[in-house]
């Protein structure tokens, strides 16, 4: 029976964000096991639901949250959309904003989605973009130096109707299914056959995953059998991938204004409503919504124990610091935001990689399941663009790229 879709407000240590995800999932149980199972439901994973239905429409289609659709970095991004990877145009990716805006048009999903390009912001080492106005005091005058490729959208929209059109297309998503496990499991097509075992081949060998389902504070543990499964679980789940000992997940913070006057947008130069971000240190990005309040985002905090983000609370310790530090710097960039109210502050995980480079490959131990995370911070297009690409390459073997080989 369908759930009546609610607005959820997020509940741990990160913060909360600006805005809201007014969708939940049908609730149904557990299949014993499906064609393509997708851990992870986020910007990638559900991009690739959606479309998965779309190119294998006989197929079923699997997508476990380990919490909430959009929980970990999807819910939390800023909202700025970039044309690349944080290492730049690699081989073979394509037009990312292109495809961006022809995924969320495809799939119906109203995204708040504007592309009006983005400033690259310098201090005064650089010549002034005669473009912007963006007169700015940060460790020296920050001002516009370049003009990208580059927009906006609301996370929480994306996040929403991406799982919509998931659903609606077929796909079952299942929250608060938290994969603890998995492994290869032979399968043969002995059993079925009854014929002499050297005259039937082996099949290949299904994916068994172990996960253990929570529900009104009770948990129990299940197992899903799966031919192809896609592990977009990026900077909260390290062990699945195998990936906890060569990248690092942080997470960095960020905050939202009351909504600005159009006389404090003109002063600071954000007329054109361009999104920004520097090239120099120290680090600082940012946008403004559609409400015009203001986002803004620096600042990277290591987990207190191993790789476990989810103990930081943004409340105390380094987190809160960082959020301070970042809010005074705020305040100092010009007069007309010394004494604005910040309505929101919260933590987004961002999983670093080698050369910034994300993770899009087949697993290293099972070549049935395939990797994709480690954007970098650079997600919000690019994780849907390749959650695309994933589904083309699980449903019809399109080649993975070779970034890592």
């Amino acid at each position: 029976m369908p759930v009546t879709p609610k607005k959820r407000h997020y509940a741990h240590g990160w913060g909360t964000p600006p805005w809201q995800i007014d969708f939940r999932p049908a609730s149904r149980p557990l299949p014993a096991r499906a064609d393509f199972v997708i851990v992870g439901a986020g910007f990638s994973g559900l991009s690739a639901a959606a479309w998965l239905r779309k190119l294998a429409p006989g197929k079923s289609v699997v997508v476990l949250e380990r919490a909430t659709i959009g929980d970990g970095s999807s819910g939390r991004t800023g909202g700025m959309a970039l044309a690349e990877t944080a290492a730049g145009d690699l081989p073979g990716l394509g037009d990312v904003l292109r495809s961006y805006k022809q995924i969320l048009h495809a799939l119906k999903v109203d995204a708040e989605l504007s592309l009006p390009g983005a400033f690259e912001l310098g201090r005064k080492s650089a010549a002034k973009l005669r473009k912007s106005s963006i007169r700015w005091n940060d460790s020296g005058d920050l001002h516009a130096v370049n003009q990208v490729p580059g927009g906006s959208v609301n996370p929480g929209k994306v996040v929403a109707g991406l799982a919509k059109a998931a659903q609606s297309a077929g796909a079952q998503i299942i929250e608060h299914a938290e994969v603890l496990a998995l492994k290869s499991v032979a399968r043969s097509l002995l059993e079925s056959s009854g014929k002499n075992s050297q005259d039937v081949p082996v099949a290949p060998a299904v994916i068994e995953l172990k996960l253990r389902l929570h529900h009104r504070g009770k948990s129990k543990t299940k197992t899903i059998a799966a031919t192809r499964v896609l592990l977009t679980t990026n900077a909260q789940s390290l062990d699945l991938p195998d990936l906890a000992s060569s990248t690092h997940p942080k997470l960095t913070m960020a905050l939202a204004t009351a909504p600005l006057t159009h006389t404090q947008i003109k002063s600071l130069g954000l007329s054109s409503r361009k999104p920004f971000y520097t090239i120099d240190l120290p680090y600082l990005w940012g946008r403004l919504t559609k409400n015009n309040s203001a986002i803004f985002g620096a600042g990277l905090v290591e987990p207190t124990s191993g790789n476990n983000l989810h103990a930081i609370d943004v409340r105390k310790g380094p987190a809160a610091e960082r959020l301070a530090w970042l809010e005074s710097r705020v305040r100092q960039l010009h007069p007309v935001l010394n004494n604005v109210r910040i309505t929101h502050r919260w933590g987004g995980p961002i999983l670093l990689t080698e050369a910034a480079k994300p993770i899009f490959r087949s697993h290293p131990r099972h070549p049935q399941v395939t990797i994709l995370a480690g954007f970098n911070g650079h997600g919000v297009a690019l994780s849907v663009h390749l959650g695309h690409w994933a589904a083309q390459h699980l449903a019809a073997n399109r080649p993975l790229p070779l970034w890592f080989t």
